[in-house]
């Protein structure tokens, strides 16, 4: 496909993809709030579970909400779905243009599995399918009658697979196919749950039945699920832009450690919203499990062995590794098939360049393996050592 036509693709869909996000978290975010808060009072209407009194924008707003539903189906219902759909469709196109298309530099680390773009990208697709139905069967299961156990072996099932993903694709694949299976199971949540029940709700209501309370419980239950998930989620989708998290030796316990954070986050503001004090402690734990991800980010890629480094090296040596690894793509006229210009317009074709860029080249190919991408040119780690070296000795220009 043309050059600027993917560009332009992915600038339309990225955009598309930050504006339903926001919009879905927003909505997401108000109504988890809003559940918490409803107070209850006599003389409410028969079935309401409470309201709550808001102000917003110069106004007044009354909410009450209905423990199932009314008596009678309103004139008028406003649906809150697409929001999500938008953001998953979105989301996929996206991983299609930057992750399939470019599968060969992105999704692929030989040094890791030895896949072809193709294969690659069929595990990718059968592993989110994959993890959506095992999430289901959960919680259909047994194990999804107890809030807490249905949590713990969530977790550890995302930990699981993380950990095995690290172990298929790059490092930067690996980070955006969890981040990806995470928000699948968010938008399954309200596509095949959430929805359904509620439009059955709906239907029932119009036949001038009595709506099984079951539906609306199951339906809160999946969105109590997606309010936990949303900042581990938005983190891992960031996190592919920031080598020092996804091209590190531990980059799967990064990712351990985020889907702690960010429940721990959510339930700070939730047991405020519940009118059941603040947990100060939340912000301890999560302060605790950035420093925790700040010291892992510093242990190197997992090429690199930990010990001394070697003496101080020539520029020579280090301008030919720099130019024989990066320049096919970091160069005024790239020779890398697909790749118009230098990627963020960064050049290392000449020794001048390379010196400029010590500290970028320190952040992606020192202290992390995200470039070489996939190491799709072979990097040695002995090489990442000469370049480390010479960088630890203030890169020298001789």
């Amino acid at each position: 496909m043309d050059v600027v036509l993917i560009e332009w693709a992915s600038v339309i869909v990225r955009w598309t993809h930050v504006v339903a996000g926001i919009a879905w978290i927003g909505s997401s975010f108000y109504f988890i709030h809003l559940d918490l808060s409803l107070q209850a009072r006599d003389g409410l209407p028969a079935g309401v579970k409470g309201e709550a009194w808001q102000v917003h924008g110069g106004g007044f707003y009354h909410i009450m909400k209905y423990l199932v539903a009314p008596t009678q189906m309103p004139d008028h219902l406003t649906w809150f779905k697409w929001e999500a759909y938008v953001t998953w469709l979105s989301g996929f196109g996206l991983m299609v243009i930057v992750y399939y298309f470019g599968a060969d530099l992105l999704l692929v680390d030989r040094t890791v599995l030895a896949l072809s773009p193709n294969a690659a990208i069929a595990t990718s697709v059968g592993l989110l399918l994959f993890g959506w139905l095992a999430y289901e069967a959960m919680c259909r299961s047994p194990i999804g009658r107890n809030e807490l156990t249905l949590s713990l072996v969530g977790y550890v099932f995302l930990v699981g697979l993380t950990y095995a993903y690290t172990h298929v694709f790059s490092g930067r694949g690996a980070f955006v196919q969890i981040g990806a299976l995470v928000g699948t199971i968010m938008v399954a949540n309200v596509f095949a749950v959430v929805i359904p029940y509620q439009k059955k709700t709906v239907a029932a209501l119009i036949a001038g039945q009595t709506p099984d309370p079951f539906w609306g419980a199951i339906g809160k239950q999946r969105s109590v699920h997606n309010n936990y998930l949303t900042l581990p989620v938005v983190f891992l989708m960031i996190s592919t832009h920031y080598p020092l998290l996804f091209g590190t030796r531990f980059n799967w316990l990064i990712v351990a450690i985020v889907l702690l954070i960010g429940p721990v986050i959510r339930h700070f503001y939730n047991s405020r919203h519940a009118g059941q004090g603040s947990p100060w402690w939340t912000w301890g734990v999560a302060a605790a499990g950035m420093i925790a991800v700040f010291w892992l980010s510093t242990l190197g890629p997992r090429e690199v062995k930990s010990g001394a480094l070697p003496a101080t090296p020539a520029f020579a040596a280090v301008e030919e590794i720099v130019v024989s690894r990066c320049s096919m793509c970091h160069a005024a006229e790239p020779v890398w098939a697909g790749i118009g210009v230098a990627p963020k317009g960064i050049l290392l074709d000449n020794a001048e360049r390379i010196r400029a860029h010590a500290r970028l080249i320190d952040i992606a190919s020192v202290r992390s393996s995200a470039m070489p991408p996939g190491n799709i040119t072979e990097m040695t780690g002995d090489e990442r050592q000469t370049l480390a070296a010479w960088l630890a000795a203030g890169a020298p220009a001789r």
